[in-house]
């Protein structure tokens, strides 16, 4: 996790908001979202996460939520689009 913590570190110093929803989308297998607060929507085809500040919508197939814990969600399915909508 050295090659993480740098990369953080490296974006901090550029201005990135932490308190943003983050997020990883693996091709294929789904995605991984820090910082969630909320969902305000759900549906096989459409999932909106919510952090303290901002949304991102995601967008695919197949959607289904996996572990939601402490701030963390997995979303597995065939992803295609996730962008900040907030």
């Amino acid at each position: 996790m050295r090659l993480f913590s740098e990369i953080s570190r490296l974006l901090a110093a550029e201005g990135l908001d932490f308190s943003r929803v983050q997020y990883t989308v693996i091709d294929g297998k789904g995605g991984y979202f820090q910082n969630v607060k909320k969902l305000a929507e759900f549906s096989e085809t459409k999932i909106v996460v919510c952090g303290r500040k901002g949304a991102v919508s995601v967008e695919g197939e197949k959607l289904t939520l996996g572990k939601y814990f402490a701030g963390d969600l997995v979303v597995y399915g065939d992803i295609s689009k996730a962008e900040r909508i907030r």
